[in-house]
């Protein structure tokens, strides 16, 4: 076993970690029940959290190296995740809710990292993000009226 310090949605943690363990297990053993897993392999997005404000897959990233790093989960962004989630229904496109979390994790990012909101840029940015309920198309839609009507309180 091994100890590591991070920061977990703004608030400073010691945890005692198996060195070959995933920040998916990790976080989930903790407590953090967003993080999803639906592949352990990297190609389903189900398990997107920020590390040092960066969208990343956690079933993919080890828990030894995240010592010093700031993580954030959907727990830490309940205000803006509510906003994403009220778009989503307004579109139809909730559906069953289990990829959400990551969905919605990447929305976000999307929000804060693209200066622009074009059709390519977005289908890179959720390239393995999979929804097994539904079609793309109303996420898209939910997608792009949240970003158009981003609150000022958040970075551009």
């Amino acid at each position: 076993m091994i100890v590591i310090g991070v920061t977990v949605n703004g608030e400073g943690k010691t945890w005692e970690i198996s060195p070959d363990e995933f920040l998916s297990e990790t976080l989930q053993r903790q407590g953090y029940i967003s993080v999803k897993t639906g592949c352990s392999g990297g190609s389903c997005g189900l398990c997107t959290v920020w590390i040092d404000d960066r969208p990343m897959l956690s079933c993919t990233t080890l828990s030894a190296r995240m010592d010093g790093k700031k993580i954030t989960t959907l727990e830490g962004l309940q205000k803006e995740a509510k906003e994403i989630a009220d778009f989503l229904v307004d579109e139809g496109a909730d559906q069953c809710g289990f990829c959400s979390p990551g969905f919605i994790m990447l929305a976000l990012a999307i929000r804060r990292e693209l200066k622009s909101l074009d059709d390519e840029s977005v289908r890179a940015y959720f390239n393995g993000n999979l929804c097994r309920c539904s079609g793309y198309y109303g996420r898209l839609r939910a997608l792009r009226r949240y970003v158009l009507n981003k609150p000022e309180h958040l970075p551009d």
